[in-house]
């Protein structure tokens, strides 16, 4: 894993950790929207590059996020 992905993967599951903790059950709903919100579109590229690759590393909260982001809306 390149070091600029392992970057973006700690950081994605460092977001997911914090939502995680969160009750009810919107924490994917969460994490995509943070991910939506503050990360920059080239960021959210490599994630789904990343994602696309077999996703190693990221939380299973991390890939729903991901696919809820991918949905259409």
């Amino acid at each position: 894993m390149a070091a600029d992905i392992q970057k973006l993967v700690r950081m994605a599951n460092q977001i997911a950790t914090f939502f995680a903790s969160q009750p009810g059950d919107t924490q994917a709903a969460e994490v995509a929207g943070h991910l939506k919100s503050f990360w920059e579109p080239r960021m959210l590229q490599a994630l789904y590059a990343h994602v696309d690759a077999g996703g190693e590393g990221l939380s299973p909260l991390v890939l729903q996020a991901v696919g809820r982001l991918r949905q259409p809306a």
